[in-house]
């Protein structure tokens, strides 16, 4: 299937425009980063830290009813999380919504005295998260993304060549700063979801990366004698109408998550679209030119030498 028939587009020769928008892209998730490793960005309670709850009703109840019921009662940092087994529901509270655990549980159980007369239920827990844990998980997902990244530079290292992985990694690195700097300027909650959606582009955006590297390995092989940036160009507009096919079925998803998901995965599907189309750009405007970069600058080395 092909959105286009044959184009002939110099993706290369374009490479100045695309690294300036990439660098500030860039520069603006760096700040994001360090707002969020400060705590001074929108953290989600897992980070920053609350209180936690674990309901148990007599009937089922719907989480869009027991959000609004705490939402018009003045709780509206609130995290929910439906437990399908025993009609259970797992309530978390910002820190900032609450000055102590006693204060947050005893408003979360007014309000659905209130408002669920008819919906009996008991407490059957409540525990606080404290902000040393917070720190903790923080820094530790941190960390897991940047693992994440290195595993990335090797397995492309490995399968390709080691400046194939370069223009990868600062690809998957791009389209992660890209996410982290939406989120910090769009004033979005960084939670887990959050985290696992830059994960999941991550590994999104590597796997288009890989397709426009395989055909670019390919016409090198068979072209031996051509100028790096024909090569490349001719190879990226091969694969584009794939790029384009993959990169519209993957956008319709997220898109119909987005608009119909509903309110819990809101910001996670928001990440998704995002990082889709930060992740196509990158596979043609970031990684391919890095490449033609390094792969000319070892060309003139060794020229140099002979």
């Amino acid at each position: 299937m092909e959105l286009l028939g044959k184009t002939n587009i110099d993706f290369i020769g374009k490479r100045n425009i695309s690294f300036v928008v990439s660098s500030i892209i860039a520069m603006l998730g760096i700040v994001g980063i360090i707002q969020i490793s400060r705590g001074a960005a929108n953290m989600g309670i897992d980070f920053s830290g609350g209180t936690s709850m674990q309901l148990k009703f007599a009937k089922p109840i719907a989480l869009a009813d027991a959000r609004t019921a705490l939402h018009k009662h003045g709780i509206a940092r609130v995290d929910l999380q439906e437990i399908k087994d025993g009609n259970k529901l797992l309530v978390k509270i910002d820190r900032k919504a609450g000055a102590t655990v006693g204060k947050s549980a005893d408003a979360v159980k007014a309000s659905f005295t209130s408002e669920f007369a008819d919906n009996p239920f008991v407490v059957e827990g409540t525990t606080e998260i404290g902000p040393s844990i917070g720190d903790k998980l923080r820094k530790d997902t941190l960390v897991a993304v940047v693992i994440s990244l290195l595993g990335i530079i090797l397995y492309i290292a490995w399968r390709f060549d080691f400046k194939f992985g370069i223009g990868a990694i600062v690809a998957t690195i791009h389209d992660c700063l890209a996410m982290f700097a939406v989120f910090y300027l769009f004033n979005k909650e960084v939670n887990l979801l959050f985290i696992t959606a830059v994960l999941t582009i991550a590994g999104y955006s590597l796997t288009d990366t890989v397709v426009v590297f395989d055909r670019i390995r390919e016409n090198l092989h068979k072209n031996l004698k051509g100028s790096m940036q024909n090569i490349f160009n001719n190879s990226i507009n091969e694969v584009l109408s794939r790029t384009i096919v993959t990169s519209l079925t993957v956008f319709l998803a997220a898109a119909s998550l987005f608009l119909f998901g509903g309110e819990v995965i809101h910001d996670f599907s928001f990440a998704l679209l995002i990082g889709v189309l930060v992740g196509t750009y990158s596979s043609v405007f970031v990684a391919s030119p890095i490449v033609v970069l390094l792969e000319n600058r070892a060309l003139a080395k060794h020229g140099e030498k002979a």
